[in-house]
């Protein structure tokens, strides 16, 4: 068999870290470099040049990009990946200085999320991002856009739109817009079904790679794709599952955050991401054993912000202590413990800490629960069903007057209650 897949790109990362950054450089260049071997390419070598501001022509200074440019020659570096946004002027300038392509974090994001697109919504999604992102850099690409067989950044839409007419490409961007506006009215249109039904919906948040699927798994005994690398779940997933408050909730797993997420990206999701403003609670999972485990909650903190949700309840979640072992482990657990008194440790892998998080969501399920106690009409023996499945019966006797109810349910089903009385 001939195999047809293009060949693995060997990557040259280059960061600048600047003062006052929320991420260290090199643990900024780690994440680059894992983003890259998400999106199949392998890191051959990597820079590292502290500036006080990005150069407006160069981004990294002129001498820097001449280095290189010798680095990538030595190495036999395919591409150059910037660990920064870059401007169109900036990609060409280092271009012309190294002699390869030249591509940016926001374009191996952008790739990860083509690569893992599924469903018809998250295919529109990520094309509207490339498109969005690639019009104004569409002059002048040649090296990138002539790498024979394809690469990082070079897929998704695919490269006949990307060198078509501009008009051509925003008239598709336009087409584009549209199809995801209807999309997003048959996601309000499901939202409203089930908000109609009236369940408590706990949304999964948080950066990339916390163990958001892996957790939704072990509390809703879903089948969620795992997979050890960036962006693995693009299509929020929604499951139902039965807690032992006797509450029956939904639980949704969504896409994850990263440090410098592309705008365009972000406005593409907005319609998925819309989907944590209907949610009750938003569950904040943070990997509680990676280093950086601070400045990704605060990303996480900073992207919620920016879709208007940091008001939202929420229930803090640090994953993965079964990593936290030995004495220095034990150690860490009880510093988190006292700085985040209100979070709850789990593991998702272990099972650890589940009992716990499964009572704390039950807790929030209830807190609007009203206890009732009265007599219903026979004729509505179908509700008594109702309110075992949507709350917890305490007890039911059937007598002459009626079914004499003693429950816990939620809001609508109480007044579901009180209307089947004022009618008998």
């Amino acid at each position: 068999m001939i195999d047809t897949s293009p060949p693995t790109e060997k990557a040259y990362l280059v960061g600048v870290e600047l003062p006052r950054a929320r991420f260290d450089g090199e643990d900024s260049l780690d994440e680059l470099g894992a983003l890259v071997e998400a999106a199949s390419g392998v890191v051959v070598g990597k820079s590292l040049q502290q500036r006080r501001s990005p150069d407006p022509h160069w981004w990294v200074g002129k001498g820097k990009a001449e280095e290189i440019g010798r680095e990538t020659k030595r190495l036999s570096a395919d591409i150059v990946v910037a660990d920064d946004e870059l401007s169109p002027s900036q990609q060409r300038a280092l271009e012309d200085a190294t002699g390869v392509a030249v591509i940016d974090r926001s374009t191996v994001i952008l790739d990860i999320f083509a690569r893992h697109a599924r469903s018809r919504e998250g295919k529109i999604q990520v094309e509207l991002a490339q498109l969005e992102y690639r019009l104004p850099r569409l002059t002048g690409r040649g090296k990138e856009m002539s790498r024979l067989g394809g690469g990082i950044g070079t897929r998704g839409p695919g490269e006949s739109k990307l060198e078509s007419d501009r008009q051509i490409i925003r008239k598709r961007i336009q087409e584009l817009r549209e199809r995801l506006a209807e999309v997003a009215k048959q996601r309000e249109r499901a939202r409203s079904s089930r908000a109609t039904e009236g369940l408590f919906l706990a949304a999964l948040v948080g950066y990339t790679n916390a163990g958001k699927s892996t957790l939704m798994n072990a509390l809703a005994d879903a089948d969620v794709l795992v997979a050890n690398q960036p962006f693995a779940t693009l299509d929020p997933t929604t499951r139902r599952t039965a807690l032992p408050s006797g509450a029956t909730i939904l639980v949704s797993d969504t896409v994850g955050f990263v440090n410098k997420l592309p705008p365009t990206l972000v406005a593409a999701f907005r319609a998925t991401l819309e989907e944590l403003a209907g949610a009750d609670l938003l569950v904040q999972v943070a990997d509680v054993a990676h280093p950086n485990l601070h400045e990704r909650m605060r990303v996480v903190e900073e992207t919620l912000r920016g879709l208007d949700l940091s008001g939202k309840p929420t229930l803090l979640v640090l994953n993965q202590i079964d990593r936290l072992r030995g004495a220095e482990g034990d150690a860490l657990r009880e510093a988190l413990a006292a700085e985040f008194p209100s979070a709850v440790l789990v593991s998702a892998t272990t099972g650890e800490g589940l009992a716990t998080l499964r009572a704390r969501l039950g807790e929030a399920a209830v807190a609007s629960w009203r206890r009732v106690k009265t007599t219903l009409p026979y004729q509505a023996s179908a509700l008594v069903q109702r309110i075992r499945t949507r709350g917890a019966l305490r007890r039911a006797d059937y007598d002459e007057a009626g079914i004499r109810i003693e429950a816990d349910v939620p809001p609508d089903v109480a007044a579901e209650i009180e209307s089947a009385i004022r009618r008998k």
